[in-house]
């Protein structure tokens, strides 16, 4: 499980797995609960990278969001298994 510490949202943590290139087990620490878990039924399974050209850039507040960070996060698991 990777563990992503996030900035600017009501969230704090976002911790998730990947497997063959592949998102799962998303869970936001913290937040507006309807509105991460939905998001992280929503990107189960989906290729990483479709889930960082869906959700990148999203605003919520303070320039970004929870769907953002997730993104934010993706792109950073990805620079690390390089």
């Amino acid at each position: 499980m990777y563990s992503y510490k996030t900035r600017g949202t009501c969230s704090q943590q976002i911790l998730f797995d990947v497997e063959d290139g592949c998102l799962h087990n998303v869970r936001f620490v913290g937040g507006c609960a309807g509105n991460t878990q939905g998001l992280s039924k929503l990107v189960e399974g989906m290729r990483i990278d479709d889930v960082i050209a869906r959700l990148k850039g999203i605003q919520c507040r303070s320039g970004t969001s929870c769907p953002d960070q997730l993104a934010m996060a993706l792109e950073k698991y990805r620079l690390r298994q390089v």
